[in-house]
């Protein structure tokens, strides 16, 4: 029988545990990498003192992510980027292109759930999934 453990000691059993934990890491590898790279391509950007303009800063509370199997939680890593806009004069923001800001659900969920709701009356929900 499969199992898993988690990061607070429960075991769970079967594949879907399997599959939420794989897709858990993988999403957290991805964004891991995505903002290494952003880190590496401006990591010559410097400020009158030698000090980065552009750093690692902790991560963001744990949000959960609906996706098509079902939620994960995930904590994407900060940025803090001090480096000024010349047109607009704010300070530039690093932005998930994987995981937005606003992003709670996968747009694969987004698709589904209209047709879910056009089948929903009829009971009949095989054929929208």
């Amino acid at each position: 029988m499969l199992s898993v453990v988690t990061a607070d000691g429960s075991i769970g059993s079967g594949i879907d545990e399997i599959v939420l934990e794989g897709a858990r890491r993988m999403l957290a590898a991805a964004l891991e990498a995505e903002v290494n790279q952003y880190l590496a391509e401006l990591a010559a950007e410097r400020d009158e003192r030698g000090h980065r303009l552009v750093v690692r800063n902790g991560r963001h509370r744990p949000r959960t992510v609906a996706t098509a199997a079902d939620p994960v939680e995930v904590a994407a890593a900060r940025v803090n980027d001090r480096r000024i806009d010349e047109a607009t004069g704010e300070r530039k923001r690093f932005s998930s292109k994987i995981l937005a800001p606003w992003c709670r659900k996968s747009p694969r969920i987004s698709e589904v759930l209209p047709l879910l709701y056009l089948r929903g009356p009829s009971g009949d929900f095989v054929p929208a999934l």
